[in-house]
């Protein structure tokens, strides 16, 4: 007999019908003979109904009573379900998340699970019964035992964390689209079912599609090994799997505090090369990766700075082997530039850095913890240690140092995040090698449109100032996406400076800005500039490791679109390109269909 979860979101519940199917489901699967624990969120628009009640009593109402307000949404589902499961004739227990002895941190409205006893759970599936939980809730592990909530995507938090500390041998996920798809259906209606996907590729993805999983959710799914399947609640069909890689050994207590770094890994085998002054047009980063595309060149990190006037800087690092022909390509191209495109200014000019090396830390606890890379940062500035590049990811931040450096690099970082060095040149691989087989180069999509930049000017060029970036920040919760250093060194106040250009969460940019504006006299830097009219286009796929041209396919489909890339960001199985806010959709569509991503048939998102 297996135990399954089963978790249903507000769409699935958001009537007596749709309640009356759900239980109809339930049963079929107990049938099956199964054990199930079914996880639901309230119905329908309820949490936006008791949001705007309490808007109405108060403009700022506490977390506190917001916590005890928004829980009750669930406690409304459970009952109506359990109750709904029992006039079929199934016994079945509706159990809030206090009942079940979800603990929580005592942090309101955004508390992260710390652990769930099995005990009752497991008393009530041994009488045969359904256990009907509330998602989004638990209880403080405080004596206060204060009622919380989880934040966005509380529910699939609660389903997978349920699964781990049962050991459940499948957890499911129901929503209101079949599964997993390329990209989200509401901009492309013809995307794509993906069979299956990578924890790894999930994470990255965690703008795709109809916003089906959380990351929290996949983060836990990685963590302990949990099988997770996305379905519709709406057809029979099998929807799409997570595969996650083998669990490390892990206790259940503080199952959301687990570390959020895995490994330290380390790659010797870089070299780097970067345009400077390059015009800043449409299609410069397409013909620049088009060359080495052609020329079979593996490509690793890539970074395009913000414009400075009419022109920005483009650098990439190759294997060593690699680099005297990666350096004549970028030459050549350089040469053309000015014919092509007409720059205004200085003519384009190639960099090459032959002894430099790359470390990063890697982990999906890094999401939505701030703090990660400004501990990575701090601990390299307090070693000493410069960095050259950045590079970030959800669930990994790379830095290119000096190779002098780069032992002692990892050697810190080791000792920073408590974890053993783990110098594999791509985690992907060596987490699901087969899976690599004959996987498409890109598996999906995504558009974020709700961040913005912020620019810090002419910051200075030593150990430290990320850090000290990053770090404040951090203090103030703030989460920070993308992240570029610029190539060009300039001379400010006698000091030499780069820029360092970021996003984050539009609702977080005013505050971001206030909090750094001190480092302006205090470090010296020009300005902080924000720009809220962005637009992040990312490509995902495990397939892309090693596969040359994956890149400028990217850049070319937005260049014939005659869209400006105005920053670019990399990870291994990760391509990241911020253009206009108002061309995210055109970007998005063009690069969906470059890379054959369509399925000729329309899928239909509930209202």
């Amino acid at each position: 007999m297996a135990l399954i979860v089963q978790k249903y979101g507000g769409t699935s519940v958001g009537s007596v019908e749709r309640i009356s199917a759900v239980a109809r489901r339930v049963i079929d699967t107990v049938k099956a003979g199964n054990s199930v624990v079914v996880v639901v969120s309230a119905m329908g628009k309820t949490t936006d109904s008791l949001v705007a009640l309490a808007k109405q009593i108060s403009a700022n109402p506490s977390r506190r009573e917001m916590d005890m307000l928004l829980s009750t949404g669930e406690q409304v589902s459970i009952a109506l379900l359990s109750m709904a499961l029992q006039e079929m004739g199934q016994p079945a227990i509706s159990l809030t998340g206090a009942q079940v002895g979800i603990l929580t941190e005592a942090e309101h409205t955004r508390a992260r699970i710390l652990q769930i006893p099995s005990d009752r759970l497991e008393h009530q599936l041994q009488q045969g019964k359904v256990v009907v939980v509330a998602g989004f809730q638990g209880i403080s592990s405080t004596k206060d035992l204060e009622i919380t909530t989880l934040g966005r995507g509380g529910s699939d938090t609660t389903a997978v964390a349920l699964a781990a500390a049962l050991k459940a041998d499948c957890c499911e996920i129901y929503t209101d689209v079949p599964g997993i798809l390329t990209a989200d259906p509401r901009i492309i209606p013809d995307a794509q079912l993906m069979i299956d996907i990578t924890s790894d590729e999930m994470l990255e993805l965690a703008s795709l599609g109809a916003k089906v999983l959380h990351p929290r959710a996949v983060e836990i799914a990685r963590n302990y090994g949990v099988t997770l399947v996305v379905r519709s609640s709406w057809t029979d069909e099998p929807g799409t799997k997570v595969i996650s890689p083998a669990p490390l050994a892990r206790p259940l207590e503080g199952l959301e505090l687990v570390h959020a770094v895995d490994a330290v890994e380390f790659d010797p085998d870089q070299g780097k090369v970067a345009l400077l002054r390059v015009p800043d047009r449409p299609g410069v980063a397409a013909r620049m990766f088009g060359e080495i595309g052609r020329q079979n060149l593996n490509v690793d990190l890539i970074i395009q700075s913000i414009h400075e006037g009419n022109s920005n800087d483009i650098a990439f690092t190759v294997s060593k082997n690699s680099l005297n022909q990666a350096e004549a390509v970028a030459t050549a191209i350089a040469s053309t530039l000015r014919t092509h495109f007409d720059p205004a200014s200085d003519e384009a000019e190639v960099m090459v850095e032959r002894k430099v090396a790359k470390v990063s830390i890697a982990g999906a606890g890094m999401i939505g913890r701030p703090g990660v890379a400004a501990q990575m940062f701090a601990a390299l500035a307090d070693a000493g240690i410069n960095i050259e590049m950045i590079s970030t990811s959800e669930v990994k931040v790379s830095c290119v140092i000096g190779a002098e450096d780069g032992e002692k690099a990892v050697a810190v970082l080791c000792d920073t995040f408590k974890v053993s060095s783990s110098p594999v040149q791509g985690a992907t691989k060596a987490t699901h090698p087969a899976l690599l087989e004959g996987l498409k180069p890109v598996s999906g999509v995504a558009l974020d449109r709700n961040l913005a930049r912020i620019a810090i000017r002419q910051i200075p060029d030593r150990p430290g100032t990320a850090a000290k970036v990053f770090g404040i920040l951090a203090a103030k919760n703030i989460s920070v996406d993308t992240i570029i250093q610029s190539q060009r060194c300039h001379i400010h106040n006698g000091t030499p400076t780069r820029d360092i250009a970021f996003t984050v969460a539009q609702g977080d940019a005013k505050e971001a800005q206030t909090v750094l504006a001190p480092l302006v006299s205090e470090l010296g830097c020009s300005e902080i500039v924000v720009d809220e009219q962005i637009a992040k286009v990312s490509v995902v796929g495990a397939g892309m490791v090693n596969q040359p041209g994956v890149a400028a396919r990217m850049f070319a489909a937005i260049a014939e679109q005659q869209i400006n890339i105005q920053m670019i960001a990399t990870s291994e199985i990760k391509v990241s390109c911020v253009v206009h806010q108002d061309q995210g959709d055109i970007a998005l569509k063009a690069v969906h269909a470059a890379f054959g991503l369509g399925s000729g048939q329309k899928i239909e998102v509930p209202a």
